[in-house]
């Protein structure tokens, strides 16, 4: 990785190991050197709620970094996985960008290796390469324009219908949006470890017992599932759709950190979590996402690591298709 701090400072596990004593107020203590430091903390949707509860900024890992750039903070703490910090880096190269652990890694970034993307890439030149957020700094190098799953359908219509599209890494999204727009689309095999694990036939029985819920999933979902939803959509869009729409009750097909807002935003409401094939693995959460936690963000802030590194070559290769998909969602009004 290109985005990897060697300091002796730095534990195996890719975060500081410091002895936290039990009487300290940790979220007192995040705030004082917030603010000393001048810092910001972007959490995810996905990450706890405590976490959530104290972050500056909480949402979809592209409207953080953007947000995080747009602020005069000399130090972003970002408490989700690592491409997104990455993403934060890319776009705010005068920052110092922080991650918690840098073991909070991605099943579907690391599901799309550079080399062989590279690779697979020529047999395609003709292709316009589009991928998806939930990659790394290099893939993003490799690609023409990025999207996210609140504005991939409208990025691939926005190109001339006879254009060849490259989607990467997700198969699910990417299979879902090439359904509904008919594009000429090669489509990367990559998936998400949470989104893949949703049990179609847990799901039915869950609705059959609950027939006022309302499934809601992910695009990342796969297509069986997504067949059965009553909305489909981005983290954002999800979170949206419960506070506008007129139910009363959800079964979430997506990350369960997602239910901390939803529940903050529709007290009155009931939200499910989407069961999982193995009952037993807590596949509704994801493991690198929870890596994260107070007692480590303290002590990245403390001690200001792990830092994010990034070599300026990549740098400047891996924001170039980012801001072409900022220039068109401008012109489409997204």
């Amino acid at each position: 990785m290109n985005s990897v701090v060697n300091k002796k400072d730095l534990e195996d596990l890719g975060y500081l190991k410091i002895e936290i004593s039990k009487d300290l107020d940790i979220a007192k203590e995040i705030n004082e050197l917030r603010n000393k430091k001048n810092a910001v903390i972007l959490a995810h949707y996905y990450q706890d709620g405590k976490i959530q509860d104290i972050a500056d900024f909480v949402g979809d890992s592209l409207d953080l970094s953007r947000k995080a750039a747009n602020t005069n903070a000399d130090i972003i703490v970002f408490s989700g996985v690592h491409f997104m910090a990455e993403t934060a880096k890319i776009l705010s190269p005068g920052k110092k960008v922080l991650l918690p652990d840098l073991k909070a890694g991605c099943s579907l970034a690391e599901a799309c290796p550079v080399k062989e993307f590279k690779e697979f890439l020529k047999k395609y030149p003709d292709h316009t390469v589009i991928s998806y957020i939930n990659t790394t700094a290099e893939i993003k190098a490799l690609s023409d324009i990025i999207c996210t799953s609140s504005n991939a359908h409208e990025i691939i219509n926005y190109l001339p219908g006879d254009e060849k599209i490259v989607f990467a890494p997700d198969k699910n999204l990417g299979n879902y949006i090439k359904s509904i727009s008919n594009r000429d689309m090669v489509v990367w095999n990559g998936a998400c470890h949470v989104h893949e694990e949703f049990s179609l036939e847990k799901t039915l029985e869950l609705k059959e017992e609950n027939p006022d819920a309302k499934l809601i999933a992910h695009p990342e979902c796969e297509k069986p599932l997504l067949l059965i939803a009553d909305h489909i959509g981005s983290t954002s869009s999800l979170l949206k759709y419960t506070i506008s729409d007129n139910s009363n009750k959800y079964i979430v097909a997506t990350e369960a950190g997602i239910i901390h807002q939803m529940k903050k935003a529709n007290a009155r409401k009931t939200f499910i979590p989407a069961p999982p094939k193995d009952s037993t693995c807590g596949c509704s959460e994801c493991n690198f996402m929870k890596l994260n936690t107070m007692e480590k963000i303290y002590t990245c802030l403390k001690y200001e690591l792990p830092e994010i590194i990034m070599d300026e070559n990549l740098r400047i290769k891996a924001e170039k298709p980012i801001l072409r998909m900022l220039e068109i969602s401008e012109k489409l009004g997204l």
